[in-house]
């Protein structure tokens, strides 16, 4: 394999290694190039320092990598610290999440964070207590997101929670978290702790570290995303798609009702959940019509495709997905309906419409010649500038908008975020007769031990277990 090799911030410099060779041979090989001890190096990767024990492939190091190795000052602070942070490391290291593994998908986030949808904790992470036994769209339209979510899982585990929109790849792939340091901007900082939920992601001053770069002061944690399916450098930075997630809970479509892998969960307070072909669909439906949601502070958006109240999608890269084409359409409308919110018009001439701002009070407006035709024209009724009274303009015919895009209200309640966990936990669980706690079991016996009260009782009795059940039913 070969990694981009920055020694002291200075350009990133090609090494071939093997996949199985450890940090320390890079160390050697950095150490014979630049003439010093391979000992006193420091390597550098998403936030860590990588051990000379470990294996490049076990620190998860990708083909085409960039890491950075650092030679402090004999006797600085930096060095001194490097070295108590090695000795810290070394103990906790099997501990702390790495970036590159980092699952953020079960923190639990209130519905006014301002960041990511809110993703409750799963099944899996304690909403269950153990109890082990004694013992939408038409075929063509979804043929084509469907291969956008083949692409989005090409060579990419699906357990990723980071999705990003590329430009490179013009499409949504699998996001890949990366930290620097706020004040220098370089990827020479290591982290005091990893994040434990999506605002540690996203809000600044949440996190801090050690920055390795010589001179530089800094201890602020930066974090960026940047695409997972091809090789990248440090400014090739990706847009984070927060609402689009792995669907780890296997919640059906509020549209089709189909259960698809990779889905997006509305920043409603019911966290309906959509496919990304009916996602398309509602996006490019909502367009046709001019239904998006102009806000001030947001811009040009859409709501949960239900109607629920305050969910409009806050970061505007998720209409991507309408395709390049489709995309500058939904710019273009929403720079119009921003001029439209701030008093402005449209000059109404044929193969003109520039936007204009005149002045408040005036009939008489005429099109800047810089941006458009230069026609004269009549506020009020958008003809040719006149005096007098306005002719009645017809009203136009009104569309037909039967094929909008609508959630039936069965799908609404079934593709829910939250709803289909707690169903789960109701059709596959029954509470301990101690302490209440859903108890899920999965084989054994009819001998169950909550994991929290640490009760013993019967699965089919729901009590204290006893001699009766012992003799009665321990096997069913």
């Amino acid at each position: 394999m070969i990694v981009f090799v920055r020694y002291n911030l200075g350009p990133g410099v090609p090494v071939e290694l093997h996949d199985s060779s450890s940090v320390a041979e890079l160390k050697e090989v950095v150490g014979s190039q630049q003439g010093v001890c391979p000992e006193e190096l420091r390597v550098l990767f998403a936030g860590r320092e990588l051990q000379s024990s470990s294996s490049l492939q076990g620190c998860d190091l990708t083909e085409q990598s960039t890491i950075h190795v650092v030679l402090p000052p004999p006797g600085s602070a930096s060095s001194q610290l490097l070295l108590l942070q090695e000795r810290l490391s070394r103990s906790r290291e099997e501990a702390q999440d790495r970036l590159t593994r980092l699952d953020l998908s079960s923190s639990r986030l209130p519905t006014t964070s301002s960041g990511l949808a809110v993703i409750l904790e799963g099944t899996e992470g304690g909403g269950v207590g153990g109890g082990g036994g004694g013992g939408g769209g038409s075929n063509e339209e979804r043929a084509q997101i469907a291969e956008q979510e083949i692409t989005i899982q090409k060579g990419v585990s699906l357990c990723s929670t980071f999705f990003v929109y590329c430009k490179r790849c013009t499409s949504i792939q699998p996001g890949k978290l990366r930290v620097r340091c706020r004040s220098c901007r370089q990827a020479t900082l290591t982290l005091s702790r990893g994040p434990s939920c999506w605002d540690d992601v996203l809000l600044p001053g949440q996190i801090h570290g050690i920055c390795q770069a010589d001179g530089c002061p800094g201890n602020e944690a930066e974090f960026y995303l940047k695409c997972a399916s091809h090789p990248t450098t440090e400014d090739d930075v990706s847009v984070t798609l927060d609402l689009i997630v792995t669907n780890i809970r296997r919640v059906p479509c509020i549209g089709c009702t189909d259960i698809m892998d990779v889905v997006l969960v509305f920043q409603c307070p019911q966290r309906h959940v959509i496919c990304l072909s009916c996602f398309q669909r509602y996006c490019q439906t909502r367009l046709n019509e001019r239904q998006f949601v102009q806000h001030p502070v947001i811009g040009y958006s859409l709501p949960c495709a239900v109607g629920c109240e305050d969910s409009l999608i806050k970061e505007l890269h998720h209409f991507r997905i309408l395709g390049e084409e489709q995309y500058e359409r939904y710019k273009q409308y929403g720079a119009e309906q921003c001029l439209l919110t701030m008093g402005g018009l449209m000059c109404p001439s044929p193969g003109c419409g520039a936007g204009l701002l005149p002045p408040e009070g005036s009939r008489r407006v005429e099109c800047d010649q810089r941006l458009g035709c230069g026609a004269v024209f009549c506020r009020d009724c958008r003809r040719t500038y006149h005096q007098g009274a306005c002719e009645a303009v017809p009203a136009p015919p009104t569309a037909d908008t039967s094929q909008g895009f609508v959630v039936r209200e069965e799908a609404s309640q079934r593709g829910r975020w939250d709803q289909a966990s707690l169903l789960l936990i109701q059709e596959s669980t029954r509470p301990c007769p101690q302490c209440a706690v859903p108890v899920e079991r999965n084989g054994g016996c009819m001998h169950m031990h909550c994991s929290l009260c640490r009760a013993e009782w019967c699965w089919l009795c729901g009590v204290t277990w006893n001699t009766d059940c012992m003799r009665n039913h321990w096997f069913g």
